[in-house]
């Protein structure tokens, strides 16, 4: 490499490492553009031509500004403001553990104080008051610049993401075929996750949610939405919130309305796992991602990206394999055939 060419390289990556200082703080509403871009972009190639890219683009940034993100807001309003009361109920100890408590000690021998524990978790994890609450999900400065930067990035991702990938294509040093089989393998892998695992934790959250509204469950709301985020996880997603409440259905002497949620849960909310996941794949995607990969990749994702990394996290997972893939193909594979023709 000669010298000039290598102070452009090194000047390119100083210049790439401050450019995601300055996204880092708002990744997680940069990722949601994308996340929602992705879907829109068929319509907008679709009516661009009829209408013009820009006035296309600005209908679908209204229309998923409408039908998710004001919604999307709301819920978290929501959440914000049952977490919260679930919180001064627990420090004013308002809230009677003692028939958990019992069936607890019941089944494993042990006396467990759950009161106590509880106030114990929420001092340690700074969720004490109203403020740590809603300091959980970001203050409410950070959430409204975020979310109008991401109906600003979804605009341009719409109108610009195919003047964008010609670039990326002219500009990285790779062949027109190994970047076509990435591009592919990369949107197959953006709609296994978004079809398969989003939509489906959706319908599965939703589905659960009626369950916990129908058979009494406190806090239904808040405990649907976090559903939907478990619910990308296969097999255990939304179990893991539906199973504790027909145990606590079972210790406060409902025994009807337990049973109920869990026949419920196992034949109804299980369909949609059973039933529409695997419907759903065959016939949107080829991409099939490991059950394994779907849950390292949520839990990875929550820690690496935030809210977000629920979905993104299984498209890193997702992407590894895809490169992986092509990289067999190309060097590999094309290798291994020519050392066998000699």
């Amino acid at each position: 490499m000669d010298r000039a060419r290598a102070i452009v390289v090194g000047l390119a990556g100083v210049l790439l490492v401050l450019a995601a200082l300055l996204v880092h703080p708002f990744l997680e509403f940069v990722l949601l553009a994308v996340l929602l871009a992705f879907p829109l972009r068929p319509l907008q190639r679709r009516f661009e031509g009829r209408f013009g890219e820009r006035t296309t683009a600005a209908g679908l940034v209204v229309g998923a500004t409408v039908t998710v993100l004001l919604p999307l807001a709301w819920l978290m309003w929501v959440v914000i403001r049952e977490a919260t009361t679930f919180v001064e109920r627990v420090q004013r100890g308002e809230i009677d553990f003692s028939a958990v408590e019992t069936s607890i000690r019941n089944v494993t021998g042990q006396d467990i104080d759950l009161l106590e524990t509880a106030r114990r978790t929420l001092q340690e994890t700074g969720i004490g008051t109203v403020d740590g609450a809603i300091g959980a999900f970001g203050t409410a400065a950070d959430l409204l610049i975020g979310t109008a930067l991401t109906i600003f990035l979804l605009y341009y991702f719409l109108k610009d993401a195919d003047r964008f990938g010609r670039w990326l294509e002219r500009t990285v040093p790779m062949s027109s075929r190994v970047y076509d089989q990435l591009r592919e393998e990369f949107n197959d892998v953006m709609w296994a996750v978004l079809v398969s695992h989003v939509f489906i934790a959706v319908v599965q959250g939703v589905v659960a949610g009626l369950g916990l509204v129908v058979f009494g469950v406190p806090n239904a709301t808040f405990w649907t939405v976090v559903m939907i985020f478990l619910a990308v996880m296969p097999i255990i997603g939304s179990f893991l919130v539906w199973g504790p409440a027909v145990v606590y259905l079972l210790s406060v002497e409902r025994p009807i309305a337990g049973v109920a949620l869990l026949v419920y849960g196992t034949i109804v909310v299980s369909f949609t796992d059973d039933f529409l996941r695997p419907l759903v794949i065959d016939r949107y995607t080829e991409t099939r991602l490991n059950p394994g990969a779907i849950v390292l990749g949520v839990i990875g994702g929550i820690y690496v990206f935030g809210f977000i990394g629920v979905f993104f996290g299984p498209v890193v997972i997702g992407a590894l394999r895809a490169v992986l893939d092509v990289y067999r193909r190309e060097y590999v594979e094309d290798v291994s055939t020519a050392t066998a023709s000699e």
